[in-house]
């Protein structure tokens, strides 16, 4: 029988916490939920889980400062979940290391789809460690000035320096080099990369690019105004 998936939930509010513990049980998850940022860091390092989920507003250690913790250990998958769709701390949480966000009050069913969706994308496969899916281009050593990007060995180098990314910023950059110098747009970045089969907040790519330009060269990704983004040749 398969390990089950195990779900870090963080949330202060005791009804939500509850609710949404036992709406994740019976999807067949298994969830350590905590009622702060401090008890949500022990359990993270006590037991590693398969994915985070982190309410931003939570007492003692905040979320989106529990999310950089986690993120100075570890790529597991992290999902903020935040009261308000145009709140800044979507920003900052996405720009601490989180994959994704969930807006609050969700539904369970919504949410359940994106625990999926996020999991599908590092390939979990029902336990074990997830890492980032190759799928995106053929396997090989492709290189970009002096950036090398291993599709095999989900390997980042530049000036022969290995260069950590996050499983999502892995598959991100596989997408830009599997078409170097191909406008990609932030709705089909979406579909590619965070599996939406609908229009959802761009500011996730935009966050997410950002990112990765930090790490392989500020110059190395060009934002094409008013279409999307593309991989220098």
């Amino acid at each position: 029988m398969a390990e089950q998936t195990h779900v870090l939930f963080v949330e202060d509010d005791d009804v939500i916490r509850e609710a949404t513990q036992l709406a994740l049980e019976r999807d067949g998850f298994a969830v350590t939920a905590m009622p702060d940022g401090l008890s949500g860091l022990e359990a993270f390092r006590a037991r590693r889980p398969d994915i985070a989920l982190l309410d931003v507003m939570v007492p003692g250690l905040d979320g989106v400062s529990l999310c950089r913790r986690i993120r100075d250990e570890s790529t597991v998958p992290v999902i903020m979940l935040s009261a308000r769709a145009d709140s800044i701390d979507v920003v900052l949480g996405l720009e601490a290391g989180a994959d994704d966000y969930v807006t609050k009050p969700f539904d369970g069913a919504v949410l359940v789809a994106r625990i999926r969706a996020v999991l599908r994308r590092f390939g979990h496969a029902g336990g074990g460690r997830a890492e980032a899916d190759a799928s995106a281009v053929d396997g090989g050593m492709l290189t970009f000035g002096d950036l090398e990007v291993d599709t095999e060995g989900m390997e980042v180098r530049r000036a022969g320096q290995p260069v950590a990314l996050t499983p999502t910023e892995m598959r991100l950059l596989l997408e830009f080099s599997a078409a170097p110098g191909t406008v990609l747009s932030r709705d089909k970045l979406l579909e590619r990369v965070w599996d939406y089969g609908w229009g959802g907040d761009t500011r996730v790519v935009d966050v997410h690019v950002q990112r990765l330009r930090t790490k392989i060269g500020q110059d190395r990704i060009e934002t094409v105004r008013g279409f999307g983004y593309k991989l220098k040749a």
